[in-house]
C-alpha cells in the first residue's frame, strides 16, 4: 500500500508539471501572436505612408542615393527616409512619429494620429535635404556673384568720399588767399596813408 501510495503522489506531481508546462507554452504562444499582431499593424499603417508619399519619393533626382524610402521588419517596423530619420509607430499602435538622430538626441520632427500632417513633414524634410545638397553643389558659384556685387559698391562710393575732402580744402586755400590778399592790400594803404602823413610832418619842421 505504501508503495502505491508513492507511485499516486508521483504520478499527480507529473500532471502538474505537465499543466504548468502548458500554461507556459500557451502565454508563450499568446504574446508571440500579440507580439506578431503589433508588428503587423504597425507595417500595415507605414505602407500606408509609404503609398501616401510615392508620388514624393519618385521625384526625388535619381543621383541622389542619400535616401533609403524602406521599410524595415523586425519587432518594430520603421519607414526610413535617410539615414538619420525614420518614421515609428507609438504604442498605441495608431501614431506615427517622425523622428531624427542628431548629435544632442532623437528628436521628434512630428508626431500625429493622422497621417496627412506627418506625410507633409516628411515631403518637407526631404525637400530640405535636396535644397541643401543643391546649395553645397552650387557653392562655388556664389561667391563669385557676391564677390562681383560687392566689388561693383565700392567702386562708386570711394570718388565721392574722395571729392568731398578736396572740395573742402579747396575752399578754404580760397578763402585764406583771399584773406591773405585783402592784408596786403590793407596794409598797402596804410603804408601808404602814413608815408603822406609822414612827409607832411617833415615839411612843416
Amino acid at each position: 500500500m505504501k508503495d502505491t501510495g508513492e507511485n499516486i503522489t508521483l504520478i499527480d506531481t507529473s500532471r502538474k508539471l505537465s499543466d504548468a508546462v502548458r500554461d507556459v507554452k500557451n502565454a508563450f504562444a499568446d504574446r508571440d501572436d500579440v507580439v506578431v499582431d503589433m508588428r503587423e499593424a504597425h507595417r500595415m499603417r507605414l505602407d500606408l505612408l509609404a503609398a501616401e508619399l510615392a508620388p514624393v519619393f519618385a521625384d526625388v533626382p535619381a543621383d541622389m542615393d542619400n535616401f533609403d524610402f524602406v521599410i524595415s521588419s523586425g519587432l518594430q517596423p520603421r519607414l526610413w527616409i535617410d539615414a538619420v530619420s525614420h518614421v515609428a509607430m507609438g504604442r498605441d499602435r495608431r501614431t506615427y512619429r517622425f523622428l531624427r538622430d542628431t548629435r544632442i538626441g532623437r528628436v521628434v520632427l512630428a508626431e500625429s494620429t493622422d497621417m496627412k500632417p506627418v506625410a507633409d513633414q516628411v515631403t518637407r524634410y526631404v525637400a530640405e535635404r535636396i535644397v541643401e545638397r543643391q546649395r553645397m553643389m552650387e557653392g562655388g558659384v556664389e561667391p563669385a556673384v557676391a564677390d562681383l556685387k560687392r566689388a561693383a559698391v565700392p567702386e562708386a562710393e570711394p570718388p565721392l568720399q574722395a571729392a568731398v575732402p578736396r572740395r573742402g580744402w579747396s575752399t578754404f586755400l580760397s578763402g585764406l588767399g583771399l584773406v591773405a590778399a585783402g592784408a596786403l592790400v590793407g596794409l598797402a594803404v596804410a603804408a601808404a596813408l602814413f608815408w603822406d602823413r609822414l612827409m607832411a610832418m617833415k615839411i612843416s619842421f
